[in-house]
């Protein structure tokens, strides 16, 4: 990544051919080797990191005004700190490749006139001039080292810069779901809109199953654009598809998952279910609790009332090693009914998108990508009071 950073992005290339020493990593510009004076005028170094925001596949641009800076407050020689830096305390995750960096602070000096930098050698050139500048006067030193960084750069799923991450400042909590495998069966509403969520995480890999095929009433209720000739293609083939611009490691299968396909789960360590026949999604559930799979079944039943539609969207997590407990709770249809031939099986896109938004977090919870202070293995939202109802073991117990 590095060298293509400096060959498509001028002011960044400017600040290499200067001397300064130009790293990258988890979407960020590191420069190390930043002398500057501590409280006891000591001669220390530090570094700048500021966040690259992606124009495209190879150009960037500065996202504002602000920098982190890896070192203690710097000071001026008559031993008092900096005064024309703002910001304050602040940590950064970055990579492993770039252990030698630890962000302690944030600084902000914000152009008077042009009230931003023009590029990103304008805004490293100040930053270092103000940091810098005395520790240059006291002792000579300079950030010119010409000092080559390596950027070891783990390699990413995404054929894209993941900037909204780095933006962000979550680059270690989405690294929780690097190591998942993860498996969604069946494409419908809720499962596609699975799909697009999870194709926008870090996970290692996506196995997706389904072999219906894609009509016209689904694409009413399934995220993203439609393209005519995606009609009678396998539900599988079309979501593949509308991903491989942005992802690697996405495998979809226009197969259904059962005992005589069990194997195609080899290595998936979390799984969605996302089908509407009961017993489909009884012999899933035997595939999964047998290999010990943990998983997460999405379900939605909505009736037409003289008020308008009103219904429950599902969530339903099964661990490991409670899922034959849960299973026995009867908290999914596992069954087909009698009347499943005539009933009408009303789905509405938002309520797809919110079902599987539900799971989503449920799983992110998991991972500790998000916080989990309920810990519940069941989830209700109701239409008509848009209240959601969680239950976990202690209200079990």
């Amino acid at each position: 990544m590095f060298q293509k950073l400096v060959s498509h992005n001028g002011d960044i290339s400017l600040l290499v051919d200067k001397g300064y020493a130009v790293g990258v990593d988890s979407n960020y510009l590191i420069v190390r080797d930043i002398p500057y004076l501590d409280s006891k005028l000591t001669l220390q170094w530090g570094a700048i990191v500021a966040k690259l925001v992606a124009v495209d596949g190879l150009r960037f641009v500065q996202d504002d005004h602000q920098i982190f800076f890896a070192g203690d407050v710097p000071h001026g020689l008559d031993g008092n700190a900096i005064a024309n830096l703002g910001g304050g305390p602040h940590s950064l995750a970055l990579s492993p490749s770039a252990s030698d960096v630890v962000v302690q602070r944030t600084f902000s000096n914000k152009p008077r006139i042009a009230q931003k930098y023009a590029d990103f050698r304008e805004k490293i050139d100040t930053y270092v001039a103000i940091i810098s500048g005395p520790a240059m006067e006291r002792f000579g030193a300079d950030p010119y080292t010409f000092r080559k960084v390596a950027c070891e750069e783990p390699d990413s799923v995404f054929k894209l810069h993941d900037t909204l991450t780095s933006r962000a400042e979550i680059t270690d909590l989405s690294a929780k779901l690097q190591t998942d495998v993860i498996a969604i069966i069946g494409l419908g509403g809720t499962g596609g809109y699975l799909f697009d969520f999870l194709a926008k995480t870090s996970v290692s890999e996506i196995r997706a199953f389904d072999a219906d095929v894609f009509h016209v009433h689904n694409a009413f209720r399934a995220p993203g654009r439609t393209i005519e000739t995606e009609f009678g293609k396998p539900k599988a083939e079309v979501f593949g598809a509308r991903y491989e611009a942005l992802r690697k490691g996405i495998t979809a299968k226009a197969i259904y998952i059962d005992e005589d396909s069990a194997a195609e789960l080899d290595g998936v360590t979390f799984a969605f279910v996302c089908v509407d026949k009961g017993r489909s999604r009884a012999g899933i559930f035997d595939v999964l609790l047998a290999r010990g799979i943990p998983f997460i079944d999405v379900g939605m039943g909505l009736k037409r009332r003289s008020e308008g539609l009103n219904g429950m969207a599902r969530m339903t997590y099964y661990p490991s090693d409670l899922g034959q407990e849960i299973r026995n709770m009867g908290l999914a249809e596992l069954q087909d009914q009698p009347d499943d031939l005539y009933r009408t099986n009303i789905q509405i896109s938002e309520l797809n998108a919110m079902n599987a938004a539900l799971a989503v977090i449920r799983y992110k919870q998991l991972r500790g990508f998000y916080h989990d202070g309920a810990a519940c293995y069941h989830l209700l939202f109701e239409v008509a009071d848009l209240k959601i109802v969680g239950v976990n073991k202690q209200d079990e117990d």
